[in-house]
């Protein structure tokens, strides 16, 4: 539906177009706030909304906000509510097996929904200047991971930590020939969607990876990147996240080719020079 939204957004008059705004811009307010709350950060009138939920070919406002429900809250119970469960059916050989199978079902997702966005998240990278990475809390594993092995051999990558406060102060730091990496999952962190429009503001290419094309940091991005968090434990799975993240990874190697040879045998050798390793032999 979004996206035949953004499709149609030129056609549309000046005051449906002040609606559909910001329902592209902040899908995260449909589901928690109230018509009248929404038209007025969007400045349009409540009747707008409903005249353009039935423009759209829906009933009404609510028929038209339930899809915003299903889209980004469907998946988000309170982990509470999910680790009862959890202890409620504990099986120790059940849990595994529905574990491996669903891990599994995760990973063999990530070629039907990265196959032609994967080689496009690549190349803008390699065209980027720098490189600036973000994940927060659950996401930032994946986010690490990204910037750990990218700077392997590329050192214009930049990880935003956002330590002690410190976001505004990192996003300072981006330029328009920059391309900034997003990860985020539901429920959809603040700071992420902060990021992603700094980003946006500031000219930068962006690239989401997220659960779904109509997360807030997805509406935005020059490319987006999927994966499932499905899990049968009380919290999201980030096993195909970081899948999806060695891929880029290797795409990104390829591409350098030889360049990147070179600097990963500078950064290995710089490791265990530093003594970053265990030596074998050696306590």
């Amino acid at each position: 539906m979004l996206e035949m939204l953004r499709r149609g957004f030129p056609s549309l008059s000046t005051q449906f177009q002040g609606g559909a705004r910001y329902l592209l811009d902040h899908p995260q307010d449909v589901p928690v706030l109230s018509m009248r709350k929404i038209a007025a950060s969007a400045g349009v009138q409540p009747a707008t909304l409903v005249r353009l939920s039935q423009h759209l070919g829906f009933d009404g406002w609510q028929a038209m906000r339930e899809l915003f429900v299903d889209a980004l809250r469907g998946g988000t119970q309170p982990y509470a509510r999910r680790a009862r469960k959890v202890v409620r059916e504990s099986s120790a050989s059940r849990m595994l097996d529905e574990m491996l199978e669903t891990q599994h079902r995760n990973l063999d997702r990530i070629a039907a929904s990265n196959e032609k966005t994967l080689p496009q998240a690549a190349e803008l990278l390699s065209h980027a200047a720098c490189v600036h990475v973000a994940g927060f809390r659950s996401c930032f594993p994946i986010a690490f991971t990204f910037h750990y092995v990218y700077r392997l051999f590329r050192s214009t990558v930049h990880l935003i930590r956002a330590d002690a406060g410190t976001l505004e102060m990192e996003l300072r730091g981006l330029a328009p020939k920059d391309a900034v990496v997003v990860v985020s999952f539901a429920p959809y962190s603040q700071e992420s969607i902060r990021v992603a429009e700094a980003a946006r503001e500031c000219g930068c290419k962006v690239i989401a990876l997220t659960d779904s094309t109509v997360a807030p940091i997805a509406l935005a991005a020059d490319c987006t990147l999927l994966f499932s968090v499905e899990s049968p434990s009380f919290f999201p799975s980030i096993t195909a996240g970081v899948a999806v993240v060695e891929a880029l990874v290797e795409q990104l190697l390829a591409r350098k080719g030889k360049g990147a040879i070179r600097a990963l045998e500078q950064a290995e050798g710089e490791l265990h020079r530093t003594g970053a390793y265990v030596t074998p032999g050696h306590s």
